[in-house]
């Protein structure tokens, strides 16, 4: 079938040898961007194939599982557990609200892992109807790639299958890093984290970033004692450090223990636990020790070199604006190019392959402005750029707007813990260029905010829009005393 395909307003010509092709699109990797360039590609009228590897929670060279990690082992049981673990806190703010609480509340692990598990595999078999009802043909097995369009599937029994494409996407995401340390092997990784047979009674967490935050709010909301070592003075690197600030007090008061300017040196299996020794010779006992350390690119068994496909120094497929990589039939999205590492990113950027190669409409993904949160307890959310991006890349002088405040909820709970709000804006211009909320909800309300960023919003139109009341969210509109003035290329300064 032949296709036309449409790149900077110029459309290829088709040739006679297109015809010839087992597949107009064959995806390598059936997660989040995978499926949403399959599914918008066949709707387009490609024929499109697909190959993941068998489905298991825990991930290896060899087991995957259609949805992706966001689905199977990522985002969706993450949160699952988030929420779970936010009931703690909900019980023990419900005393001052009239709920007579029995002292001793019990929590049962292994039914909320049992429900969790029950989800991801309802997600599975929706993902893979809704690649076959849009006539995506699925392949189980393990793909690699052994000329520009040819790939090779190999099957779970062994057998090997060979099919050529018009256009080859790769898809297949990120896998969890070690550090190289003595003991490493015994440590786990969020993979195994979120299907754990036993709760631990003692967590050690090595890293500074979204998961280890987020594991250790989890662990800690479920009653484990957990202590987090990360490198710097804050978690959350590349975050604003005014909320990276915020997010390290919740945790402390929330009782997590952190270790900043820290990290691990060795692990030694004992007869029950894990000897856990620092870099500064502390000694702990932990039952469960966690690599939250990064990912990095899934590329190793994709034979990419061979066929002479550009990979960065992280092992990350390198791609131009429209996800193409330096071999014109073969192309990459997601996390597997290491751009900005989301699914809802994934599934920009998926959309986008689908509509310039197949729907003629030449779609570069727009990486700008791009919403994120971090679901510890409370989550922090952000939208925009940090206040040390703001100074660093501003032309002229940069407002900081700050709200903080004890939410209404706290007022009869009794729990001491500020919610804060921040906006950044251009002083000359008056536009936004950042927005930043830690405490309940924060994400919901961010994702509203980053449609104002969007559109290019600016301070006077925030001020002019009638707020919610009683919310947290009013607070964004009715900031109306600059916090502080920073010059361009200043040195950031907080209030904390």
């Amino acid at each position: 079938m032949a296709r036309k395909m449409l790149i900077d307003g110029e459309v290829s010509q088709p040739n006679e040898e297109e015809a010839h092709y087992d597949f107009d699109l064959f995806v390598i990797g059936a997660g989040s961007g995978g499926v949403r360039a399959s599914r918008f590609s066949a709707s387009y009228g490609a024929k499109v194939g697909i190959c993941e590897l068998p489905f298991h929670p825990i991930s290896s060279e060899v087991i995957g599982g259609v949805g992706g990690t966001c689905v199977i082992r990522g985002c969706v049981p993450k949160k699952i557990l988030v929420y779970g673990a936010s009931f703690r806190g909900e019980i023990e703010d419900a005393r001052n609200y009239g709920w007579e609480v029995s002292e001793k509340i019990d929590f049962n692990w292994k039914k909320l892992l049992h429900k969790k598990t029950e989800e991801i595999v309802r997600l599975n078999g929706i993902y893979k109807r809704l690649l076959n009802n849009s006539g995506v043909k699925l392949y189980e097995g393990e793909g690699k790639i052994v000329g520009p369009n040819e790939v090779e599937v190999t099957q779970l029994d062994g057998t090997k299958l060979s099919y050529t494409a018009k256009h080859i996407l790769i898809s297949t995401g990120g896998r969890a890093t070690r550090p190289a340390i003595p003991g490493q092997e015994l440590a786990i990784t969020s993979d195994e984290a979120l299907s754990l047979e036993e709760l631990p009674k003692r967590a050690v967490i090595l890293g500074g970033g979204y998961i280890a935050v987020e594991f250790a709010s989890i662990w800690n909301g479920m009653g484990v004692t957990v202590d987090l070592f990360f490198r710097k003075e804050l978690p959350l690197r590349g975050f604003d450090d005014e909320m990276r600030a915020v997010v390290a007090r919740n945790l402390e008061s929330r009782g997590i223990n952190l270790h900043p300017r820290a990290t691990l040196s060795e692990l030694i299996k004992t007869e029950d636990d894990i000897k856990v020794i620092t870099d500064h010779g502390e000694e702990l006992i932990a039952d469960v020790v966690l690599f939250a350390t990064g990912r990095a690119p899934n590329t190793k068994r994709l034979n990419l070199e061979a066929v002479g496909v550009e990979l960065d120094k992280t092992g990350a497929v390198k791609v131009d604006e429209y996800s193409r990589t330096n071999i014109p039939s073969i192309w990459a999205v997601g996390d597997v190019t290491n751009r900005i590492n989301l699914t809802p990113v994934a599934l920009m950027e998926g959309t986008c392959f689908a509509k310039t190669v197949f729907g003629g409409q030449p779609c570069k993904p727009d990486h700008k402005d791009v919403a994120c949160a971090v679901f510890s307890i409370p989550p922090l959310s952000v939208v925009g750029i940090s206040e040390e991006q703001a100074i660093e890349e501003a032309n002229g002088d940069v407002l900081v707007f700050t709200s903080t405040f004890n939410p209404m909820k706290n007022t009869v709970s009794g729990r001491q813990e500020k919610t804060i709000m921040k906006l950044l804006v251009d002083a000359e211009t008056d536009k936004v260029l950042g927005a930043s909320m830690c405490g309940p909800d924060a994400p919901e309300i961010i994702q509203g905010i980053a449609v104002a960023l969007k559109c290019g919003a600016t301070k006077a139109q925030f001020d002019s829009t009638v707020g919610i009341h009683p919310s947290a969210a009013e607070e964004f509109v009715t900031m109306r005393s600059v916090t502080r003035r920073v010059a361009a290329g200043s040195k950031p300064k907080t209030n904390l």
